[in-house]
């Protein structure tokens, strides 16, 4: 799946690439500011050096400027590559249904190839833009300022430490939960689509035998389940916030009481003021990493079923190809059905046309008759190879159609269809149309 996916990011690799390096950029910025704060403090404030502020303020100043330089433009890249991303997805899984079979569409549902082509795309865009931006971000920003509090003072910086465990293990279980219904929300997507579609497009049916009271039932069930699923998944992920909130909070009242502590004690000789102001503002930076982690975790695991929904698109390969050595000529307008049988599933299923055997001579005119149902459009759409023969053949100017080039025969076999299809344009440009 990953493969797959991955393909599809083609000409936007640059922009993916620069986007994390952006990220680091602006992760280093931030590190490196409280360090330069707790000098200003230590070295400058205390010892009554103004020049050593001075310094470290343009310092300062400077790391500011370039880390939100590096954010800008990090975000710039992050969407042009995430909005590309789509882009491509879209367009492949456009151009790849339009090569299917009516085979492979009878896998699919109409809302559900909606769904594919529009919600389940902005999901994995949004989760891909947040994997070049925070899923870089979070972790390097969580280990440098690991790092520095650790250089700082091991014995405070251990306090991290255990909170990061604690909070770690509460994240884990809460997207654990949260999986399962929020990959179930695609599913109801597609019978919110089913039930929109349906009415819209049979409006006209819906009104002359007055159902709307029942159409509009179907559609309230349809957003009742897709509520119900949303509010199970975001009841879950609600405990989030508050598990955040209760380990900051912990975390600075430990340090500050612990960090006190050790610089009365000590006289600044273990810990100095400015050291603390730094471990509480590395202290902010490791659990904002988490919290931006634990998003992207959510993003990601909601993202994974559309993941999974696009790539059975992408990868669903049309069961009819062309032969090695196509036949581009067509020799006339005779058709002939021998032996002929056909069922929907190739591999298993009963026929619905069983032993056909027609020859229709050129220019010859011939009915068809029979009940609804009783498969009179099948047999036509096997003549253009809109479905392949289960066993037997079809032959069309005397040769299997198998053995024609499929935009040849299907130029060559002009159909006209019981149900009438306008598309967006006008009389002229649908009249050109075919």
């Amino acid at each position: 799946m990953i493969k797959t996916l991955s393909s599809y990011i083609r000409e936007f690799k640059r922009d993916s690439l620069m986007t994390p390096i952006y990220m680091v950029v602006e992760v280093i910025m931030e590190m490196i500011i409280p360090l330069l704060m707790a000098s200003i403090i230590n070295d400058g404030v205390e010892k009554s050096n103004i020049n050593h502020i001075y310094i470290m303020g343009i310092w300062m100043i400077a790391a500011a400027f370039i880390g939100l330089t590096a954010g800008v433009m990090g975000g710039k890249y992050g969407a042009r590559a995430s909005a590309g991303f789509a882009k491509n997805l879209r367009e492949g899984m456009f151009i790849n249904i339009q090569n299917y079979s009516f085979e492979n569409i009878d896998k699919y549902s109409t809302a559900g190839l909606f769904t594919r082509l529009t919600t389940d795309v902005t999901n994995l865009q949004n989760a891909y833009q947040m994997i070049l931006r925070m899923c870089v971000r979070a972790p390097f920003s969580l280990i440098i300022a690991m790092v520095m509090s650790f250089f700082i003072s091991p014995e405070l910086a251990s306090v991290y430490l255990v909170a990061v465990i604690v909070l770690g293990g509460i994240l884990a279980v809460i997207t654990v939960n949260a999986y399962k219904y929020l990959s179930a929300v695609f599913e109801k997507y597609d019978d919110l689509n089913a039930s929109v579609q349906e009415n819209i497009s049979a409006i006209r049916v819906v009104k002359a035998y007055v159902r709307e009271d029942y159409e509009i039932s179907k559609f309230q069930k349809a957003c009742g389940n897709l509520y119900q699923m949303f509010v199970k998944a975001e009841s879950i992920i609600a405990f989030n916030a508050p598990a955040m909130m209760l380990t900051v909070f912990s975390c600075i009242l430990s340090i500050s009481w612990l960090g006190a502590k050790i610089i009365v004690s000590s006289g600044g000789v273990d810990l100095q003021t400015g050291d603390l102001m730094s471990l509480l503002a590395y202290c902010m930076n490791i659990l904002m990493s988490l919290m931006m982690l634990s998003m992207a975790f959510v993003m990601i695991t909601m993202s994974s079923a559309s993941a999974r929904r696009i790539a059975e698109v992408l990868n669903e390969k049309s069961t009819l190809e062309n032969p090695e050595n196509p036949d581009f000529d067509v020799a006339d307008g005779s058709i002939e059905f021998e032996h002929m049988d056909f069922s929907y599933r190739q591999s298993s299923g009963d026929p619905v046309l069983s032993d056909i055997n027609i020859r229709i001579r050129t220019g010859e005119t011939i009915g068809i008759i029979g009940g609804t149902g009783s498969s009179k459009s099948s047999l036509v759409n096997l003549v253009s190879r809109l479905y392949d023969v289960t066993k037997g053949c079809v032959k069309v100017g005397g040769k299997d159609v198998r053995c024609y080039d499929l935009e040849t025969l299907r130029n060559k076999v002009s159909v006209v269809l019981q149900k009438n299809v306008l598309f967006s344009g006008t009389i002229y440009d649908n009249l050109r149309w075919g």
